[in-house]
């Protein structure tokens, strides 16, 4: 049954990374402006953070079954409701609805896998599912931008609802039969407070924050960067893939195995480093080919971070108060890719200086995780 849990994921993922291209151009021709059309990208990852946090709550008082079939069926119905968009302020409302019925599916899928792996798997288990992450990230783009020039907006959207709501009713009768009776929990849940306190949920959050602040920026500063060099505008998309690609490498390849039989810690600090110096570098890149290579370098990076912060999470909880954090994890992960846009558009830096700066301070997080690591064994 992971392999339908994975399916989820891959979807899940696949809306997120299918309206990136065509969400900014769509509120413009329904009239916004720079700022509305901005606001209706951001609007989407804002609710997300709230539907994220109460599927969590649910996942542990009810479990995951519900609130994945549920959150998987409203997004789908929310969907279809982009044909009704008037004008940006339609708009605002149906990503504001979107972004929440969203953010059930993901925290629940997370916590119904972690809870079916076997620990010694843990690391192996949440590279694959990267791999569908990685995948969604290649495959989503590339089908919102053709569709959506070949038919419309509206329509791109209503099919992608028809595949989540399939999806929903599958899982509907699939996972049925697969829940777990719900114990009474013998102790009060975790608090957030309680989860910041807890070195490793805190080492897993700051993870997730700062892979997508990354991320964040990348989507905001590479097609200026790719614009200012002079290449084509479908460069941008090309590095990104590359990205993706050699990420899903590292998730499927053999050497998925180290995250089982490495601490998660060395590897979340091996991919800290990686992505922080692949920004830096491409701060100073000027050629295609180093471009590339450099993306290529990121996307390793992104491939030990990913199941390194996963497995600290799921080390780091038992399966009553999984789901709660799950939820917060992917808050976080909603959380940073708006702060790395806003964050370099309101210091208004250059391309180069946003790559220069973010992976100056991917590379110091990685010295303060190693710094905390230390000051606990002495």
């Amino acid at each position: 049954m992971r392999s339908f849990i994975y399916i989820i994921i891959f979807f899940a993922f696949f809306d997120l990374f299918a309206q990136l291209p065509i969400m900014s151009p769509f509120a413009v021709s329904l009239g916004a402006t720079p700022f509305l059309a901005g606001l209706a990208v951001g609007m989407y990852s804002l609710s997300n953070i709230f539907g994220n946090i109460v599927s969590g709550v649910v996942s542990d008082r009810k479990g995951p079954y519900a609130i994945l079939v549920f959150g998987l069926l409203a997004t789908g119905i929310v969907l279809f409701s982009y044909s009704l968009s008037t004008g940006p302020y339609s708009l605002l409302a149906i990503r504001f609805f979107h972004g929440l019925a969203a953010g059930l599916t993901v925290p629940a899928a997370f916590t119904y896998l972690a809870n079916r792996t076997d620990h010694s798997r843990r690391g192996k288990s949440a590279a694959v599912s990267g791999a569908f992450v990685g995948l969604a990230a290649i495959v989503g783009p590339a089908y919102g931008a053709i569709f959506a020039s070949r038919s419309s907006v509206e329509q791109t959207m209503s099919f992608t609802g028809t595949l989540l709501a399939v999806l929903g009713v599958l899982a509907f009768f699939a996972l049925k039969g697969q829940t777990i009776k719900k114990e009474p929990q013998s102790s009060k849940p975790l608090a957030f407070s309680d989860m910041i306190r807890n070195r490793g949920l805190l080492q897993s959050f700051t993870g997730a924050f700062f892979l997508m602040f990354s991320q964040g920026v990348l989507a905001y500063m590479l097609p200026l960067k790719v614009e200012e060099l002079g290449f084509e505008s479908e460069m941008s998309g090309l590095l990104l893939s590359t990205f993706g690609i050699a990420a899903i490498l590292v998730f499927l390849l053999p050497v998925n195995r180290l995250f089982d039989k490495i601490r998660p810690l060395h590897t979340l600090f091996a991919g800290f480093i990686l992505m922080g110096l692949s920004l830096f570098l491409l701060s100073g890149s000027s050629s295609a080919l180093g471009m590339y290579s450099i993306m290529c370098t990121y996307g390793i990076g992104f491939a030990f971070l990913f199941p390194s912060i996963n497995s600290l999470l799921i080390d780091s909880t038992e399966a009553e108060s999984r789901g709660r954090a799950y939820g917060y994890f992917y808050a976080f992960f909603s959380l940073g890719v708006v702060a790395g846009s806003s964050f370099t558009g309101a210091l208004a830096l250059s391309a180069d200086q946003g790559f220069a700066v973010t992976g100056g301070l991917l590379g110091a997080v990685a010295a303060a995780v190693a710094l905390i690591e230390k000051k606990k064994r002495q």
